[in-house]
């Protein structure tokens, strides 16, 4: 006899706010399962997807693995020997309703040389925009930026929001390699590159800082929810940097942040 899947409540769940909309339940392989918040980018759509997160880490409900936020998602990887999805489903369903546990805020303050070979889409973001590369420049280091998620590749930080007369679409051809540590933005968007790769955003600096390092206990230096401010420097002080970077005689720190007090 065959057996068939248990039903899940699947009714819709109010999440609240603005932007957001009722929790949705699909399974992503026998292994996953997928929670649905909304289908945008925003700001309060993503601490809606943070807050759930947290919950379901802080529950530690036996079989869970991992839980992996997304823009507008979140996927728990778990283990279907110890719990089913639809077991999972309906306990990470009841977490709906309890407050989310807080985890404060990291504030990162990453330095950045928008000068020479570092930076070869400068001239083209800055004639595109209708802007000097001095206005790009300090456009791009005035804002704070939220860490939506990480993707693409192992640590690979997608942050915004990037101002308005910034915004440009992705490189009509990627680049075959683009180098570890390097400023990039596209659409609403900026990130840097965590390890050598194709890519098609536009490069506009470079960062002496290592955003992945498997050696560490967490591989990725940033996560999602954290807050990053870029600070230019000059080619003098990247060299210095990566010199001290190199020797393990410097290394990027976060800063506790109020939460009340995030833009």
């Amino acid at each position: 006899m065959s057996m068939q899947p248990l039903p899940v409540d699947n009714s819709p769940l109010p999440v609240g706010g603005a932007g957001l909309r009722e929790l949705l339940f699909r399974p992503a392989g026998d292994t996953a399962l997928d929670i649905f918040l909304g289908d945008r980018m925003d700001r309060a759509l993503s601490d809606a997807v943070l807050a759930m997160a947290m919950r379901i880490q802080a529950a530690q409900m036996p079989g869970v693995v991992e839980a992996v936020p997304a823009f507008a998602s979140l996927t728990v990887h778990y283990d279907p020997l110890v719990v089913s999805y639809e077991v999972l489903a309906t306990r990470v369903r009841s977490l709906g309703h309890m407050p989310a546990a807080s985890t404060p805020p990291r504030r990162w303050r990453v330095p950045v040389c928008y000068e020479g070979t570092g930076a070869p889409d400068l001239d083209h973001v800055a004639a595109s925009v209708g802007l000097s590369r001095a206005e790009v420049i300090t456009r791009h280091e005035a804002q704070s930026y939220h860490v939506y998620m990480l993707g693409f590749l192992p640590g690979f930080p997608y942050m915004g929001d990037l101002p308005t007369e910034l915004r440009l679409p992705r490189r009509g051809s990627p680049r075959v390699a683009v180098p570890a540590g390097s400023v990039a933005i596209a659409n609403a968007m900026t990130a840097v590159y965590p390890l050598n790769s194709p890519g098609g955003w536009h490069i506009i600096g470079v960062t002496p800082v290592q955003l992945f390092d498997p050696s560490r206990r967490s591989p990725s230096l940033f996560a999602p929810g954290d807050v990053v401010c870029f600070e230019a420097v000059t080619a003098f002080e990247l060299g210095r940097l990566e010199y001290y970077a190199e020797r393990g005689q410097w290394s990027l720190q976060p800063e506790p942040m109020d939460r009340s007090r995030i833009p």
